[in-house]
């Protein structure tokens, strides 16, 4: 990650030196993670929008991105802003209740290529998605930051706005109810698959 941060640095210090192709750099390292955040905050279809405007956004406050800090935590935190921001956008003309959610029929492609996603049967997968769906909105978005994103506690706590206390109590609340929720029924026999 010490060499990320770097690489990061040295290409913000050309961009703000006026070397406009730097940016390029750090779109492509992370424009996956940026869409996969849009999509997961319930931009769905907009996704790609909200990524890009994320990214003008944060090129043009670039200056006001505090030296030495890791930018991943600092541009995601605008991506999630961008997304809040069309799907407040996208309710005002949408007349479905529905696509308020954190975690839409999309958030299943997005995470698909993911390893441990993958790993997950479809049916698994469909009951972890609606019990994070389940979950209120802050937990969903910290369960969202950590477990999707990858992100650790510090850049979670940087992207959603919050102090790392709260990450902890939310994250800590979000898991003992999903744990809650998956968890079969007493007296239920589960099904061994000896194939």
């Amino acid at each position: 990650m010490a060499d990320t941060d770097e690489a990061d640095q040295a290409a913000i210090a050309r961009v703000r030196a006026g070397d406009r192709d730097a940016y390029a750099v750090v779109v492509r390292r992370y424009a996956a993670d940026a869409r996969r955040l849009a999509v997961l905050a319930g931009a769905g279809p907009d996704a790609d929008d909200v990524v890009q405007v994320a990214f003008v956004k944060a090129y043009r406050t670039l200056g006001s991105f505090r030296d030495g800090a890791p930018f991943r935590p600092w541009l995601l935190r605008i991506v999630l802003n961008e997304a809040r921001n069309a799907t407040r956008s996208a309710r005002r003309y949408r007349a479905a209740a529905g696509r308020s959610s954190v975690l839409d029929a999309a958030a299943l492609t997005a995470v698909a290529d993911d390893p441990a996603t993958s790993a997950l049967s479809a049916e698994r997968r469909a009951e972890l998605v609606a019990a994070v769906r389940a979950l209120p909105e802050p937990q969903q978005r910290v369960v969202v930051c950590r477990y999707l994103l990858d992100l650790d506690e510090e850049e979670t706590a940087t992207v959603l706005g919050w102090p790392r206390g709260t990450v902890k109590s939310r994250l800590y609340r979000a898991l003992r109810r999903l744990r809650a929720g998956l968890e079969p029924a007493p007296g239920t026999v589960q099904e061994v698959d000896h194939g």
